[in-house]
């Protein structure tokens, strides 16, 4: 039988950019407000909160994630005054994004 200090090495090399990454988000690294602490734990329990804070939803759509991530992912439901925080936080954090004043598409079709 081989020593296990290969496998070892080859484990913590595949885990270096999981763990590294866990290091390096918290969730003071977001945009304060209440419910930043309980969305950021809940999100970060699957994976990067960066991906969230990338999205620009409305709270429709931040709902529908919410309920497609149970769905498909089998992320615990949230319901009640705790998915009502959730969603104050992510609507009020990650909005929509609209264009620059004045940006013009240009493959927009006219």
């Amino acid at each position: 039988m081989r020593s296990g200090a290969p496998f070892l090495f080859i484990v913590a090399l595949a885990l270096a950019p999981r763990l590294a990454h866990a290091q390096a988000e918290s969730a003071q690294d977001y945009p304060a407000g209440s419910g930043r602490d309980l969305t950021f734990a809940l999100c970060t329990a699957c994976h990067g909160f960066r991906i969230v804070a990338q999205q620009g939803q409305s709270r429709r759509q931040w709902d529908d994630t919410l309920d497609w991530m149970t769905q498909r992912h089998s992320m615990p439901k949230l319901e009640g005054d705790a998915r009502q925080m959730v969603l104050d936080y992510l609507e009020a954090s990650f909005p929509p994004r609209t264009a620059p004043r004045g940006f013009q598409n240009p493959f927009e079709i006219r």
